[in-house]
């Protein structure tokens, strides 16, 4: 069995993601859904040589898989695509799951960003957050804004990856990719050395602990732009989040803190669309004044309604860009409803459209 070439036909498939555990026969994700190469499974001694032809692609020793039964990195094959892996043990055995990054920078209109979201980019300093769950395309819609700054303004990138996916080349910024555990130890004191590298714009891979929400706060507020991530789903539950990280007696500092340097988060989920593809859905929450103020004075609750019934900026909720695929028949009925925030008053909306059609 060759890595390369299942990953090449992987590739030609349009899958996102392949599965090798032993036990089970090698599948690949295509448009969400999981397809099996064949239906022979896959034996622990096959597996473990897979995985080894994909630490010698990567030229990484296996000894953090071994001591810690887990690893994640990026490799390329040439003229095939880049490749993020996460290698693990499993009931004493090897596995991998390995996402797909192909060649080149994704297109925001190949990947229907809207424009509100790539206008972000102009955005002199403070600090946007692409949020969503694990596999709803943030890394993507960051490159998209990496790229955007990249080609609209000069100064100095840096970008705090683990592991790196898209290889920004140099355009009107100089760009400095780093790695975590290849080229620095963590996030936290990466992004403490970067304040000293002169950066114009900071892309943290991922907010994960204390430590480095702590320091991406003071990090977006010494006058840099800084963008990041967090596993959460919609505006207010990303701010209740950020705030809920630090103790109860520094949380009212915070929000003041957050309420000057948070510029715009941008939450985004995969919908299953009509024509089998995956539809990105976006919700975008601009830091207007009004919802400053409700984030400095903990009225977190109401941010769904400012952004509901603001028109600045291109704000929307999800569940009215839901509402707008729906009505563009993109995507169904159920769909719509399944991916809703506030299920029963988008259940409402789309009954009371369909009495209008009747």
């Amino acid at each position: 069995m060759n890595i390369e070439e299942i990953l090449e036909d992987s590739l030609q498939k349009g899958g996102s993601d392949l599965f090798i555990v032993p036990g089970a026969p090698i599948h690949v994700k295509v448009k969400g859904r999981m397809e099996p190469f064949g239906s022979q499974p896959v034996m622990p001694a096959q597996s473990l040589e897979l995985i080894s032809q994909i630490y010698e692609n990567a030229s990484r020793s296996q000894e953090t898989l071994k001591q810690t039964g887990d690893d994640d990195f990026s490799f390329s094959i040439r003229n095939v695509g880049r490749f993020r892996c996460n290698a693990y043990k499993q009931r004493n055995s090897y596995a991998a799951v390995i996402r797909i990054v192909p060649f080149g920078l994704p297109d925001p209109k190949q990947m229907s960003i809207p424009q509100t979201v790539i206008d972000l980019a102009r955005t002199k300093n403070g600090m946007i957050l692409v949020t969503g769950p694990a596999g709803s395309g943030k890394s993507t819609t960051l490159a998209c804004l990496i790229d955007e700054i990249n080609r609209t303004k000069t100064g100095h990138i840096i970008t705090l990856e683990d592991p790196i996916e898209f290889i920004h080349p140099h355009k009107n910024c100089l760009i400095s990719q780093r790695e975590i555990s290849l080229d620095t130890q963590d996030y936290a004191s990466a992004l403490r050395a970067a304040l000293r590298q002169t950066p114009n714009t900071i892309l943290l891979g991922e907010m994960r602990d204390f430590d480095t929400i702590q320091t991406a706060l003071t990090a977006a507020e010494t006058g840099q732009l800084l963008l990041s991530t967090l596993h959460t789903l919609g505006a207010a539950k990303t701010i209740d989040r950020i705030i809920d990280t630090f103790p109860a007696n520094q949380q009212a500092q915070i929000r003041v803190q957050l309420s000057m340097v948070l510029k715009a988060v941008v939450s985004q989920q995969l919908v299953p669309g009509i024509d089998g593809t995956l539809v990105p859905a976006f919700e975008v929450m601009i830091v207007t004044p009004a919802i400053a103020n409700l984030i400095r004075e903990g009225k977190i609750h109401q941010i769904d309604n400012v952004i509901f019934s603001s028109q600045e900026g291109g704000m929307q909720t999800m569940d009215n860009a839901l509402l707008a695929l729906f009505n563009a028949g993109r995507i169904t009925r159920d769909s719509a409803i399944a991916y809703a925030q506030d299920k029963t008053t988008l259940s409402r909306k789309l009954k009371e459209k369909k009495l209008h059609v009747v």
